[in-house]
């Protein structure tokens, strides 16, 4: 359970940093480079989820957000010492929802700042992305059967 609390605890620290960074450098609608051809640094007001779908439904977002966090914190809770990689998992996800949540309880919006040139996607941030990740790595644990009682130490594999 330490390791996802420890993992939480530095998604959130690194996911403000950055978007305090994005603040304080970028100007709102503006950008600046990152990697060509790759993505940029775009700073961007999100009120709703990706592409802004929900858009300005925060009393929607803070329910969720809550509901969600309780439920990930359990489940957290649950893991034994050689669930390894749901401990990660858990961390991520519950380091990405805190990371956006600080953001609509302080801000009214979610601040993005990372836009792919390469592809139309939604400008996003490092909250979203450990909700990615976080949902990749449960996604292969349970179709995997990874962590099933007696199954070896994930640190093996």
């Amino acid at each position: 359970m330490i390791i996802g609390l420890c993992i939480a605890f530095f998604i959130v620290i690194i996911d403000q940093l950055v978007k305090y960074w994005t603040i304080n450098q970028i100007e709102l609608h503006s950008s600046l480079p990152g990697i060509p051809q790759v993505f940029d640094f775009y700073y961007l007001r999100n009120t709703g989820a990706g592409w802004g779908i929900l858009s300005g439904k925060m009393n929607l977002f803070y329910v969720a957000t809550i509901l969600i966090l309780v439920y990930l914190v359990y489940l957290l809770y649950k893991t034994t010492p050689q669930q390894r990689l749901s401990q990660i998992a858990y961390g991520l996800l519950i380091g990405g929802a805190l990371g956006n949540f600080i953001d609509r309880l302080l801000n009214g919006y979610v601040v993005d700042m990372f836009r792919l040139l390469f592809i139309d996607f939604p400008v996003f941030n490092v909250a979203d992305m450990a909700l990615t990740f976080g949902v990749i790595i449960l996604m292969i644990v349970i179709l995997f059967d990874l962590e099933k009682e007696g199954a070896h130490d994930v640190t093996n594999i």
